[in-house]
This record gives C-alpha cells, structure tokens and sequence, in this order.
C-alpha cells in the first residue's frame, strides 16, 4: 500500500493507492472518490475482534464511540482483489498526519480526529474522567492500538510537539498524544484570568512523549460565528 498527503495543510485529503488484497478503514462519509476495482463494505464502528460476546456489545461501543468519541456508528472498509485507489478526507479543514503503532505503544486521539487506519488497529473509547470533562473536549478519548498505521486529522495544521518534562496546551487544540505521557486539566491562571482572559482550561502533559496540536480550536469557531448568526 501506498499513500499521499495532498493539499496540506489548509485541505489535506488522503489519496491511497492499494495493491491486490490491501484494505483500509475509514470514518464513515470520508471517501471522496475510488476506482472500480475497490469494493466497500460497512461494519459497526466497535473495533475488531471475533466471538459471539463480541458481536453482541459491537452495537453499544460503537454507540458509545458515536456519543462519547463523537465518531460515526458505521466504519466503512475498503479493499481490492486488483489494485485501486481510494481517496478520504475529513469534514473539517485542515491538516492529516500519519502515525504507526505497534506492540507497546497506543495512542490517544481526540474525538473527531480520527480518520482512517490500516492493518490490525483497534480504536478504543477510553474515558478521560471529569478532567476531560471540565476541559470542554468531551468525557472519552479514543486509544488506538495494535499492529498498522493510523491517519488523524486537524482543525487546521498540525503540529509535532516533543515532550520531555511538562507541557501546557489548551484543551481545544490537542489532536493526539502518545500513551507514555500522563495529563491533568486546570485553570489556565489565576481566578480573574480563567474568568475574563477567554482562556479557560488548559491541558498539562506530564512525561517523554510526542504529542500533536492543531493551530485552530473548534470550539472557538464555532463561538465566533455564532455571535454573527
């Protein structure tokens, strides 16, 4: 399998070209175009696995990555008996950032930003506790594990942070982070400035560890065109 990043950072989609038998998952909505020989099919969006226990809670975790992971239901599959190409982008404008995991190493994505995996990737809803909660970025996190390559995308462009000791980021600007570093969710400063400085709660990362900002914050966005509407 081979890939492109185009268009970054402003528009970034993922233009994937699969060799006979290569498959890949998406967020479903995300496919923008593929050739004849790729072949599409939907699953529940509750990770993989097999057995019957299995099956029967598929439906609630992928409503839990709906409602808590603010992810889609359904995932869609994508794979070729000849050669093709697909092509996937995200709903939002922004930046796609390849990561690959294997044995050891999981990594912690913000809901929304996952957009696509290959190989043997299980993306699990983890709950962030009252301190993502307080943080206004939802109560879970997905944690993406197993053997392959995830693809999560940015409000904006993405940025590679080096952590070695602490680090402060606002909360609305996190896009993922390496399961080797540990958080917490406070005030941005004192009473006054978490009141009137319009900064609200920030993230503070603890550890050795890479994490991964977006220079746009969602939430803030939105914030500003609803005072135009």
């Amino acid at each position: 399998m081979q890939y492109q990043i185009e268009h970054a950072p402003s528009y970034a989609w993922l233009r994937v070209q699969l060799a006979a038998g290569d498959e890949i998952d998406a967020e479903a909505g995300a496919m923008v175009s593929m050739t004849p020989g790729v072949a599409i099919a939907t699953r529940l969006n509750a990770g993989k696995g097999v057995g019957f226990f299995h099956k029967f809670l598929s439906f609630f975790r992928a409503l839990a990555r709906k409602f808590f992971g603010g992810e889609t239901v359904f995932i869609n599959n994508f794979s070729t008996a000849s050669g093709g190409e697909v092509v996937l982008a995200p709903s939002l404008s922004g930046s796609i950032t390849p990561q690959v995991i294997s044995a050891g190493r999981s990594l912690f994505v913000q809901r929304g930003s996952y957009l696509a995996s290959t190989g043997n990737i299980n993306a699990v809803v983890r709950w962030g506790g009252l301190r993502s909660f307080f943080g206004g970025e939802g109560l879970t996190l997905l944690e993406c594990k197993g053997d392959g390559e995830v693809f999560v995308n940015s409000y904006g462009d993405v940025v590679e942070v080096p952590v070695n000791g602490t680090y402060i980021v606002d909360t609305g600007h996190i896009v993922a982070f390496e399961n080797s570093l540990n958080f917490s969710v406070r005030k941005a400063g004192s009473m006054k400035s978490f009141l009137f400085s319009g900064e609200g709660f920030v993230c503070e990362f603890r550890g050795q560890g890479r994490l991964w900002i977006q220079s746009r914050n969602l939430s803030a966005s939105v914030s500003w065109i609803r005072r135009l509407l």
